[in-house]
């Protein structure tokens, strides 16, 4: 078996958008998260990821997040940028422009809303690859785009060099572990877990690192996490879980029925955040709506439970 050395692996925060009361861009606040990730030990950034908010975005806003992200980072660690669109033409626009602002990498779902077949998904990454100087990942995530990406799809595009590595929230474990198993002779293409909650693991099964939305609230809890597993220290890296795992209920604070499972995960990261010091405001783009203050005392008491610091 071929010695892995993928492009891509460690924890790698999907980060989360900051905004002001009016919906732009907040900066200062996004330069703090950054700085808060960096400081964690994070090996990447993904800017522009469902955790960035990035459906939600105007291009000029996605422009603006792009540049605070690999000022702040400055080359430090690869930032790679999401270019979900719907076709494969609006990929390759976004695609570019994120290459021109500074993205070492390029993250790319299927294509959606109009009705896709496997021939055209595989067709759309070729031709995205094609058109980027740049390494493509590919984003698996049904839920939002309604395909799901198979080892089957995905591993002759890996194999041709199409294909720098994949993003698999799809919450397939069987699936992703066909891809981790089907990536053994393919040395540097990075198998990443978006599934937070089970980290240890995908790690355990072969993945290289993930891609962890409440990374953002806890980078140093997912990087103690990593390393433990990278020297087989099992029992430590399920106890860091465990606590993550307990984390997590943060996503429970927002009240049954009043949100959507997106705005709910996003309230939560941001509110954990804000709490945290780092960003100014929960703000969420709309028609989300942002957590309560009852709602904020929920993430406040497992915040304190995890053992993370709050201002």
């Amino acid at each position: 078996m071929t010695a892995r050395t993928p492009r891509h692996s460690g924890v790698i925060p999907p980060v989360v958008t900051p905004l002001t009361e009016d919906g732009e861009i907040d900066r200062p606040s996004l330069e703090r998260v950054v700085g808060h990730l960096l400081d964690g030990g994070v090996s990447g950034l993904f800017a522009l990821g469902s955790s960035g908010e990035t459906a939600y975005l105007t291009p000029a806003r996605q422009d603006e997040v792009i540049e605070i992200v690999t000022a702040v980072s400055a080359g430090q660690v690869p930032v790679l940028v999401g270019a979900i669109e719907t076709t494969t033409d609006r990929a390759i626009e976004r695609g570019r422009a994120a290459v021109g602002l500074g993205a070492d990498a390029v993250v790319v779902t299927a294509p959606f809303y109009t009705r896709t077949h496997d021939t055209e998904i595989d067709r759309h990454f070729r031709d995205v690859a094609a058109a980027l100087d740049r390494p493509v990942l590919a984003y698996d995530v049904p839920v939002c785009v309604h395909s799901k990406l198979t080892p089957e799809l995905l591993l002759p595009l890996a194999a041709d060099g199409v294909l720098a590595g994949v993003k698999d929230s799809s919450g397939d474990d069987g699936s992703f572990r066909r891809l981790v198993i089907g990536s053994r002779d393919l040395p540097e293409f990075s198998v990443l877990t978006g599934h937070e909650l089970v980290v240890d693991a995908m790690m355990l099964g072969g993945a290289d690192g993930s891609v962890p939305g409440l990374g953002n609230v806890d980078p140093h809890g997912y990087v103690r996490l990593h390393e433990a597993a990278v020297r087989g220290d099992w029992a430590a890296a399920r106890a860091e879980q465990d606590r993550l795992v307990r984390l997590f209920d943060i996503v429970r604070a927002a009240r049954p029925g009043t949100a959507s499972a997106t705005a709910a995960g996003l309230g939560a990261f941001k509110t954990a955040l804000m709490l945290r010091g780092i960003i100014a405001t929960n703000a969420v783009s709309p028609p989300m709506r942002r957590l309560d203050a009852a709602e904020t005392a929920e993430v406040a008491a497992c915040l304190d439970r995890a053992g993370l610091s709050r201002v």
